[in-house]
């Protein structure tokens, strides 16, 4: 769920004034997992711009503060919830670990980097959540450790169900700064999108597997 509608607007706009986003529902983008997708977000661009990073440490510092008690560490996911995350730990005065995708073939062989102490109360960072298994992936990394994952703060939703589901099969509370149905929405009022590419949108978040086949 998006934290605030207010926020959700505003970050929303600040992603497509600095091209994080971009929409092209006329030649998809291919993800990795092969899903073909109108829109592609490269929110690693909000460390460029100091007003953006900013906007995106406070709303995370007030999101970590209201929404979860009790909490130890900040945990950021490899590679784009890394530098978020150690801003979010700094301005908490907290503790910060990463998690990485895999785990190292090298030296130590960690998959978590950073000292984590059992039991500790993590909430995890994330930039972008698309079907969830990545982020979800991390998560039970940590849980694995002995901590407690009180929930994630990720900046970008792209609202598909299936993340939804599986959020909810792990038990993990997702809070969102933006989504894309908000974003869809301040990209037409600003022109990005036409009326005509509207349609194709909205049917990509309703059916993605089948879009553009």
């Amino acid at each position: 769920m998006i934290y605030d509608e207010d926020t959700a607007l505003t970050t929303a706009e600040f992603l497509l004034q600095i091209k994080a986003v971009k929409l092209s529902p006329e030649n998809p983008f291919t993800w990795a997992s092969g899903l073909k997708s109108p829109i592609y977000c490269d929110n690693r661009k909000t460390l460029s711009y100091p007003r953006v990073r900013t906007f995106i440490r406070q709303e995370f510092v007030k999101i970590i503060q209201e929404e979860f008690v009790s909490v130890d560490v900040i945990a950021g996911v490899a590679t784009g919830g890394i530098a978020h995350g150690a801003l979010v730990a700094q301005e908490l005065d907290l503790p910060f670990v990463y998690v990485r995708t895999t785990q190292k073939s090298h030296g130590l062989e960690n998959r978590i980097e950073g000292v984590l102490e059992p039991d500790s109360n993590v909430v995890v960072v994330e930039d972008l959540v698309s079907t969830g298994k990545s982020s979800l992936n991390a998560v039970k990394t940590l849980r694995d450790a002995g901590s407690n994952v009180k929930g994630m703060v990720a900046i970008f939703s792209y609202n598909l169900n299936i993340a939804e589901e599986n959020f909810t099969k792990e038990r993990c509370k997702l809070i969102t700064l933006a989504d894309y149905n908000t974003l869809i929405t301040k990209a037409k009022e600003h022109n990005y999108v036409m009326d005509e590419d509207m349609m194709s949108l909205l049917k990509w978040r309703k059916n993605p597997e089948e879009w553009g086949k």
